[in-house]
């Protein structure tokens, strides 16, 4: 499963939309609906997201109830 992917299922698991991530990390909804087509973040970006959805980043992203994605 690619990232952009698990960014997407992670996205509906946390109950936000596109537009609310990139809010809440500060970019606008194009750029990271750009970002998602392309598939490429940093570590860094990959754990600003986490962040952002209330997870962390382990190459998943882990929910406090212990879902990965």
């Amino acid at each position: 499963m690619d990232i952009s992917t698990k960014i997407k299922l992670a996205e509906t698991y946390a109950k936000i939309s596109e537009a609310e991530l990139a809010r809440r990390i500060g970019t606008s909804s194009q750029n990271i609906g750009q970002r998602l087509r392309v598939g490429k973040f940093s570590s860094d970006e990959l754990e600003q997201i986490a962040a952002a959805l209330g997870a962390t980043y382990e190459s998943a992203f882990v929910f406090p109830d212990g879902t990965r994605i």
